[in-house]
Order: C-alpha cells, then structure tokens, then sequence
C-alpha cells in the first residue's frame, strides 16, 4: 500500500489581517485519494495555483458537518471563501449522474457588506491561457451550487459578493 502526502498553505491575509489556514494531510492509497492525486496532478501540469485541500475545514467553514469533516475544499487566494467540492475531481462532462456540486462558504465580514451591493455570488471564470469566460451565479450569496463549465482545464475564478472579492483556481477534467 503507498501513500501520498499533500501539503498546502495559504499566506494571504484577509482584511482582518489574520493568515488564511494552512493544512498538512497524509491520506491513504484508496479512491478517494486516486482522485485527489489525478486532480491534483492535472494542477500541477496545468500550473492551476489553487491546491485542493482534504484536511478538515476551517471553524468558519464547518457549520452543518460533523466531527473533523475531511472533505476537498480550496481556498480564495484572500482567505474569504472556501470552495468545499462534493464532487472531486470536477469535470466537463459528468456521466454518472452526478453533478458539481460545490458549496460555497464565506468567511464572516469584520467590516459591515456593502448594503448596495447585490448579495448574489459572481463567478467570473477565465480558462487559463485562452480568451474563453463565462460567468455563473448564486442566488443569495455563496451557499450550495452546481457549477459547471464548458471545457476541461484550469479555470481562474474572480468572485464577487456583498462587496467582497476573492479569486481561486478549479481545475476541470474531462
């Protein structure tokens, strides 16, 4: 039996000024961990910044899981969201029946939402070294969501809600 160890970490601060989490996971050789190696070598290869994490969520992160959830997740470049993936690796084209499905989570604001601004999540996705961009949304600000796009590749994420920006990276495989 082999194992893979990924290591990640975040230096970016949020407004607050506090470092954005950092994790350590050592995870076994089973499917799960097939697919977080195939993904996270298709990052890799694709130069895709955002790292897929499976160690437990932050505290702000954890509402409505249990115990010390472990389920793949990536952080915005600020630390202000994270991108909890129910379906790892994303893909173009999902077969099985099933969807990507990805619930968005935003860390609580220190400073007071912009009230103007409009509480719907903007995905404004870039595939990375094309002109190709779609945006998507989320009604009523991060929270559950299907996200899909229209090509396999790193797609480079620009989010905007109640004032706040963030940007990540997701890779998509075919």
């Amino acid at each position: 039996m082999s194992s893979v160890v990924l290591l990640a970490g975040c230096t970016a601060t949020t407004s607050g000024g506090s470092a954005a989490p950092a994790a350590t996971t050592a995870a076994t050789a089973s499917a799960t961990t097939a697919t977080t190696t195939a993904a996270t070598t298709a990052s890799a290869a694709t130069g895709c910044g955002s790292r897929v994490e499976t160690g437990p969520l932050p505290d702000w992160a954890d509402a409505g899981f249990r115990g010390d959830a472990r389920v793949p997740h990536v952080f915005g470049a600020k630390g202000g969201i994270v991108a909890v993936l129910f379906a790892h690796p994303l893909r173009q084209v999902r077969d099985d029946g099933s969807n990507n499905k990805i619930l968005w989570v935003a860390r609580a604001a220190t400073t007071s939402p912009d009230p103007v601004a409009p509480a719907t999540l903007v995905i404004t996705a870039r595939l990375d070294g094309t002109d190709t961009q779609v945006i998507r949304e989320v009604r009523g600000g991060p929270g559950p969501s299907i996200i899909d796009l229209p090509q396999a590749g790193c797609w480079r994420l620009d989010l905007s809600w109640s004032g706040h920006t963030d940007t990540m990276d997701l890779v998509y495989a075919r």
